[in-house]
């Protein structure tokens, strides 16, 4: 690796100050906004501070060496996918899915300054209120705490997307929020891009670079999320900017880097090896203040880790330490702010706890023995090189041929299971609501890529696995190749998510599990065009061959990307929804509203939580035990009415499956406030989607008198 020049180097920079300001941003500002003070100009000034620590913690840090001509190509592709993808943003207000969670969850601390929100219980009608079984101030992604005198609500997930996106809300309203991820999901392709310059050998990486990022930019899953408030867009740029700066550390280590005047620096430059670890640890344990489902990933870094120290990397000890305390910062953080969401995905994360712990004590005591001068059986060691890429197309080819043999399923009683259940009914599938379709994962991939690109990345990823053979049969003098720690952590990402997606098998929806494995399988299919490009005979003349098969390869993979692309290519997901909250808010307020009670399920979903962001209004939801109920709901919800007219307020009664929600109550007859149908992605279990579905939204609004 030459040293990079100052105009291409700067791309590097961006790339890890992006993703360390996101992840000193959410630390910084999950503090702030417990206290209840995540005003604008405090947040302003945390959002500078983040930025100053992230500035000074990159400093002096290695950079990819590009060429001028490939980073400005490179920075047009980034630049036109963003684009792209911020003008065909979706408009998912409503909490019927993740995104719109957490822009709700943005709305509410934009609104409050604080998380969780404490709620006076004055303003639902007194304490009474919450004490009535079936009424709650819970609705999905917004739990209610606390007792009856000091309730609060608690947002789902992790803080830190609701508070990057708080900056673009304040700034400039939801529609600037709404662009934010096409932004940070752009930081994150560019840190793709620099990767990949910097793993591919040659000059060839440099121009391959952009390839790689409209490949995957264009690629639907990545594109989709994108386009909303997920939180995935911001965890890509803090796991792609921990992978890019442990791919340098890697080069540094191994003395790959050449001076000014291209002399090699012999014995590598370990104290700036270990910089650069550390923040590659912080980066990718960091993630966990975005997603804690991160984890995942930050438990690869421990083999990785483990690897490089058992062949003498010393350095590696700080991404090690900078990992695990990132992610137990994140750990804490949840259990502040977040633990009833903890509680809810106890069921997955304990499992996952428990690999980390096992995999931490395997590979600790693996290294003791090492130290001691233990080491692997020659003879075992020696087929390592064969080994492992039989292993690698084994693990493939039974992971692509598990719907022939398994059938996954999950408890038939969960409540995803029901849904399901409803979907299969509706597609005409068999019933069997327990099904999670995991077993089809490899299948899900080809959709969205095709299936030659599958099985050359699996071939590209054999040949590395080879390498990777070679390299640990040769012993410590070998240089480790910069590509080992990301493709290590991405693979074994792959492969967890590819054996149990968990996540219900509705698409595009399940598509958000392969915004890892996707990237890899693209970046493979890159690799394997690399080699081909600079394969050559031994007779001194260029292999046509070879070239030919490279565009070919890449040929087939556009091909597969833009076609599975290309009927979402402009759509807008439920665009139209913050001009119906709108409507909504001022029929709320004409009537003088000061709380709203959902009645029916769908109201509860819906309209519960924009009530109090958007239109400042207290609101109440009803429960299911309670709705099963029609005399007992209809005692509550007069009993309710006389509390809050008693305090001077006006409830306003809110339903979404029709005006008969309360004129069967005994209410007289509602108005239809909100009477709009716009375009929501499809919900398919065991096709493609390839466009989207119509989404009435309905809204009727009444009084108990």
């Amino acid at each position: 690796m030459t040293e990079a020049r100052p105009e291409t180097a700067v791309l590097t920079r961006v790339v890890l100050v992006v993703a360390g300001w996101l992840v000193a941003l959410g630390f910084l500002g999950a503090v702030v906004a417990y206290v209840g003070a995540w005003t604008p100009v405090v947040a302003i000034v945390v959002a500078v501070v983040a930025l100053a620590l992230a500035v000074r913690a990159t400093r002096g840090l290695p950079a990819v060496s590009l060429g001028r001509a490939p980073a400005a190509l490179l920075v047009l592709a980034v630049i036109a996918v963003s684009v792209w993808t911020g003008v065909t943003r979706s408009e998912q207000v409503l909490p019927r899915r993740d995104s719109a969670s957490y822009f709700q969850a943005t709305v509410e601390l934009s609104e409050e300054s604080r998380r969780p929100v404490p709620v006076d219980p004055a303003d639902v009608g007194g304490p009474e209120s919450l004490e009535v079984r079936g009424l709650t101030l819970e609705s999905p992604a917004f739990y209610g705490i606390g007792s009856s005198e000091a309730p609060s609500v608690q947002p789902q997930f992790m803080p830190g997307p609701a508070i990057t996106y708080s900056l673009p809300y304040r700034l400039g309203g939801a529609q600037a929020a709404m662009w934010a991820p096409a932004v940070l999901a752009g930081a994150a392709l560019l840190g793709l891009g620099l990767l990949v310059a910097t793993t591919v050998r040659g000059r060839v990486g440099a121009w391959l670079a952009t390839p790689a990022v409209l490949l995957v930019g264009a690629c639907f899953p990545w594109l989709h999320t994108s386009r909303s408030t997920y939180s995935e867009p911001l965890a890509a740029v803090t796991l792609t900017g921990g992978l890019l700066a442990l791919a340098l550390a890697t080069e540094v280590g191994e003395g790959r880097r050449r001076g000014a005047d291209g002399a090699p620096r012999r014995g590598g430059d370990l104290a700036l090896a270990a910089r650069t670890a550390l923040v590659a640890g912080v980066l990718v344990g960091g993630t966990s203040i975005v997603r804690i489902d991160a984890l995942r990933e930050t438990m690869l870094l421990v083999p990785v880790a483990a690897l490089l120290l058992a062949r003498g990397r010393t350095w590696a000890r700080s991404l090690v330490a900078g990992s695990v305390a990132a992610t137990l910062l994140g750990f804490a953080v949840a259990g502040v702010m977040s633990w009833r969401y903890l509680g809810d995905i106890g069921g997955s994360l304990v499992p996952l706890l428990g690999l980390v712990v096992l995999m931490g004590l395997a590979c600790w005591a693996l290294l003791r023995r090492s130290a001691a001068g233990w080491s692997l059986p020659a003879g075992l060691t020696r087929a390592l090189p064969t080994a492992l890429p039989a292993l690698v197309v084994v693990v493939g080819v039974v992971l692509a041929l598990r719907p022939l043999f398994m059938t996954v399923r999950q408890d038939p009683k969960d409540p995803g299971a029901m849904y399901v259940a409803r979907m299969q009914a509706a597609q005409g599938l068999p019933i069997d609501g327990g099904r999670t379709y995991a077993e089809h994962s490899v299948e899900w991939l080809s959709w969205w890529v095709g299936v030659l690109p599958l099985v050359v990345a699996l071939l590209a990823l054999a040949v590395l696995a080879r390498r990777l053979g070679h390299v640990w049969a040769k012993g410590e003098e070998v240089t480790v190749p910069s590509w080992t720690g990301p493709l290590l952590v991405a693979t074994g990402s792959s492969l967890l998510t590819l054996w149990r997606p968990g996540i219900t098998p509705d698409h595009p929806w399940a598509d958000r599990r392969l915004l890892v494995v996707l990237p890899l399988v693209l970046l493979l299919v890159v690799a394997a065009a690399a080699w081909l490009v600079r394969a050559r005979t031994g007779r001194r003349v260029v292999d046509l061959a070879a070239p030919v098969a490279a565009v070919a390869v890449l040929a087939v993979t556009v091909a597969g990307v833009a076609s599975a692309t290309w009927p979402h290519r402009s759509e807008r997901i439920e665009q139209g929804q913050l001009a119906a909250v709108d409507t909504y808010c001022d029929a709320v307020h004409e009537r003088g509203g000061t709380v709203v009670l959902a009645l029916d399920d769908w109201a509860v979903n819906q309209w519960v939580q924009p009530s109090r962001g958007h239109c400042d209004v207290a609101a109440l939801a009803t429960q299911g035990l309670l709705r099963d109920d029609p005399r007992a709901l209809a005692e509550a919800v007069t009993a309710l009415d006389t509390r809050v007219r008693e305090r001077g307020g006006q409830l306003v009664l809110v339903a979404s499956r029709g005006a008969e929600t309360m004129t069967d109550l005994g209410y007289p007859e509602p108005d239809l406030a909100v009477d709009v149908t716009l375009e929501e992605d499809m919900r398919i279990l065991t096709e493609r989607p390839d466009g989207t579905t119509a989404l009435p939204v309905q809204v009727w609004l009444g009084t108990v008198r």
